[in-house]
């Protein structure tokens, strides 16, 4: 979308196209020349931008979920319309209000002029969206992101400060304090080997981006193995992004979890030490992640939340804040301190580290069960969240053992009996068909206060097994794909009973 397919074909690229595929557009074959194509024309428009005179520019072709984690984030005023756009701003605004007069008493409204009604509001829209001016200084010490968005469309986010391009007091500098000389930046390096300076020194970098190779097929006995780590992390940071949503909508678990934070530094002072009350979040990164994490549902919940609370909150101020949270009635301060307390959740699994640096053995364990007792209280629910087991966040990355199991444990022994001749990567994909809708968890994401047994000692709840009198019962629904795309109906539900 972003380099258009004219582009590509002109610069070689060649397209496959098939008579039995209903995608009359085809198929990009050269995926090198078309990253090449992309890269280019991203830094192309970085050059574009640099002309403004920003210090640094980051191009990445997907920037990850917090991008901006430990930058300043400047604010612009905006721009005044020009005569033009205020001629035409105003014309499109006397038609719409023409429109709406014209049929303010009818039911209902012709389709023509409510699709006309949609088009005015959308270009007043793009007009009244108004490029942000900052204060040249500010832009000399600050920098942008050049990225696509979701639609493959050009994204420029301006206006970041990093923590050692702020000014400091030469006070600061002389005692010790600045955070930058002190080595506590976000540990990002925004000056790599990929960097070139250009435009009276500003710094383009190209970040790229990570690309996991999927694992090899896999002869093992059948044997369940532990899952992969990066897997694991990847999953927990779903689930700790989830905790925060979750956190941040529930003010009242948010104050017994600060409370028990509190309690444990005044009862448990071994480790204290400093001023008379320090209580701090450190909001913590992601560093692994999986790249659907940024369009999760929780994460879109998050943002929106954060973005309503900065834009009344007059930041910059102190005093200013002071009254307004001052005057701030009880609930909305509650919501407030759950939002904020939902930054500090860290849910994640991270590489222990046996010789003190890091987290130990111990503390993965204690975070881990903190982290149970926290979406127990919240009615944290990964299905809710918008988890799925798919081919990329999950089925590829395991073992085909642990396939078959997530498709037996959701669908029974019949179904998963039917898939274990395939190969990998058709038996990931068949089973992100049959796991849909299913509710099926691995056992990372699993709340364990829906985890019981029954009677017989089968697992029960989230993601758990199947009733045991539908275990070896195979339904129509369950079939592969590949039994039952050339069969009639009557077929298909045939070969199910059979």
């Amino acid at each position: 979308v972003f380099v258009g397919v004219e582009a590509y074909e002109a610069a070689g690229g060649t397209m496959l196209h098939d008579l039995f595929q209903g995608d009359d557009g085809g198929w990009l074959e050269d995926l090198s020349l078309l990253d090449r194509l992309v890269t280019e024309k991203l830094q192309a428009e970085a050059e574009t931008v640099a002309v403004e005179g920003w210090k640094w520019i980051e191009v990445a072709l997907d920037l990850p979920y917090g991008y901006s984690h430990g930058l300043r984030s400047l604010s612009g005023d905006p721009a005044p319309m020009t005569d033009d756009e205020g001629a035409a701003h105003a014309k499109l605004l006397d038609e719409y209000r023409a429109l709406e007069e014209e049929y303010a008493g009818q039911d209902e409204i012709p389709d023509e002029i409510d699709t006309r009604l949609g088009v005015l509001e959308t270009e007043m829209e793009k007009i009244e969206t108004r490029p942000l001016i900052f204060d040249a200084e500010e832009i000399g010490r600050a920098g942008a992101f050049v990225t696509l968005d979701r639609y493959g469309a050009l994204a420029v986010y301006r206006g970041y400060v990093r923590p050692e391009d702020e000014p400091v007091d030469e006070t600061a500098v002389q005692d010790g304090t600045d955070p930058a000389a002190a080595g506590q930046g976000d540990g990002r390096d925004f000056t790599d080997g990929h960097a070139s300076a250009a435009h009276g020194g500003t710094v383009i970098m190209s970040g790229g981006q990570l690309i996991g190779a999927d694992l090899p097929e896999d002869e093992d006995d059948g044997a369940l193995k532990p899952l992969p780590e990066r897997l694991v992390m990847e999953l927990t940071a779903h689930r700790t992004l989830a905790l925060r949503e979750a956190i941040g909508r529930s003010p009242d678990v948010a104050l017994t979890l600060l409370l028990l934070k509190l309690v444990t530094d005044t009862f448990r002072t071994s480790g204290a030490s400093g001023s008379c009350l320090e209580a701090s979040v450190r909001h913590v990164y992601m560093s692994a992640q999986a790249p659907d994490l940024k369009d999760s549902v929780v994460a879109k919940l998050v943002d929106e939340r954060h973005a309503e609370w900065e834009a009344d909150l007059p930041l910059g101020d102190d005093a200013a804040l002071w009254d307004y949270l001052t005057v701030l009635d009880q609930g909305s301060r509650l919501a407030l301190l759950a939002h904020c307390l939902s930054f500090g959740v860290n849910a994640l699994h991270e590489k222990v580290n046996p010789y003190g640096a890091g987290i130990s053995a111990g503390g993965l364990t204690r975070r881990m069960a903190h982290a149970d007792l926290v979406a127990r209280a919240t009615g944290l629910d990964m299905v809710e969240a918008g988890w799925e087991p798919t081919v990329d966040t999950y089925l590829n990355r395991v073992p085909k053992a642990r396939i078959l199991e997530a498709v037996r444990e959701a669908k029974g022994e019949g179904t998963a009996q039917l898939l274990d001749h395939l190969k990998k990567g058709e038996m990931a994909s068949e089973a992100e068909r049959l796991l849909k809708g299913s509710g099926w968890l691995p056992e990372v994401l699993r709340r364990n206060d829906l985890v019981a047994l029954d009677d017989e000692g089968h697992a029960e709840g989230q993601g758990a097994d199947v009733d045991a009198e539908v275990a070896d019962s195979v339904s129509e629904a369950d079939l592969p794909a590949f039994l039952t795309d050339d069969l009639p109906a009557q077929g298909a539900s045939m070969l199910a009973a059979e």
